[in-house]
């Protein structure tokens, strides 16, 4: 059973409509969002995720392996392909 919070009538679970007062049953949102806070939250998981990128690719360094020059050639900068 659904009671209404404006009158207190308990009314049927599936009933939308208070039957005594006519308001209804079911509770607006307190908030919604706009466009800016969409924005403002997209951004900020994107600089979050930029951060991570550099953090990890400072922090792992020691990690990654150095590929021969043999196999990028075009990675060379002094040397000229022939």
């Amino acid at each position: 059973m659904t009671k209404c919070q404006y009158c207190g009538f308990t009314n049927k679970p599936d009933t939308k409509i208070c039957k005594k007062c006519n308001k209804p049953l079911v509770l607006e949102p307190l908030w919604k969002p706009d466009i800016k806070w969409y924005l403002k939250v997209l951004g900020l998981i994107y600089l979050v995720l930029i951060g991570l990128f550099f953090l990890l690719n400072y922090l792992l360094r020691p990690y990654m392996r150095k590929l021969p020059s043999e196999i990028t050639p075009w990675l060379e900068r002094n040397e000229q392909v022939k």
